[in-house]
């Protein structure tokens, strides 16, 4: 069974994203950790249940990892039109116990599994040969922690919690079967839409907000 482990907000640049959640939700989530080996880095906030927001973009100081990011930072050209057309919350991020075998059953999809950091891996993350999102964020990238989950203690809890996410999608019936197939736990709901755009409904000390 896959679970929601986190909700990903993909920006052109850390400033834009933390400044687009704090609009969205009147609250400015503190810097997380710069990721060496990906060349990104973010801002993490907890939403309860021990799932967080993580706001993620490339590190303009960091290195190339000789090999395709994750989340489609590579190709910033994408993710600066996905910006502007309002497709900030981009997709999500789902956990396994079993990410080479969802993986490989789903290839075209998911891409490769990759141990990481590569010098001392702690868990496994899936990634596409391009590093684009799956099914262009309609499908979660999967995260394996290898027993030993993210510390919700690292991450600052400023008192939000997720109360529904709802994905936009042209084809909402195939992407439902593809999440049951999956055998999503709560996966989000789906309704019709143009293209692929998520709904974070979110509870904040403020009040209900919507983050997207």
């Amino acid at each position: 069974m896959l679970k929601l482990d986190h909700i990903t907000v993909i920006a052109p640049t850390l400033v834009e994203g933390v400044s687009h959640v704090q609009k969205c939700l009147g609250l400015d989530v503190p810097f997380g950790t710069r990721h060496a080996y990906m060349g990104t880095h973010n801002h993490r906030l907890q939403l309860g249940n021990s799932v967080y927001l993580e706001i993620v973009a490339l590190d303009p100081d960091g290195t190339d990892p000789g090999r395709a990011r994750w989340f489609g930072l590579d190709n910033q050209e994408k993710v600066r039109a996905d910006w502007t057309e309002g497709r900030r919350l981009r997709g999500w991020v789902a956990a396994t116990d079993a990410i080479d075998t969802v993986a490989a059953n789903r290839r075209a999809i998911f891409g490769g599994t990759v141990p990481l950091p590569p010098a001392g891996p702690e868990f496994a993350f899936s990634i596409p040969e391009d590093g684009s999102l799956p099914l262009d964020g309609a499908a979660p990238s999967l995260i394996d922690h290898w027993g030993d989950p993210t510390s919700m203690a690292e991450i600052p809890d400023m008192g939000a919690r997720l109360r529904s996410l709802t994905l936009e999608h042209p084809e909402p019936a195939a992407i439902g079967a593809l999440y049951r197939q999956l055998s999503i736990d709560r996966p989000p709901e789906i309704v019709r839409g143009d293209k692929v755009r998520y709904r974070a409904r979110i509870e904040t000390p403020a009040g209900l907000k919507e983050l997207t």
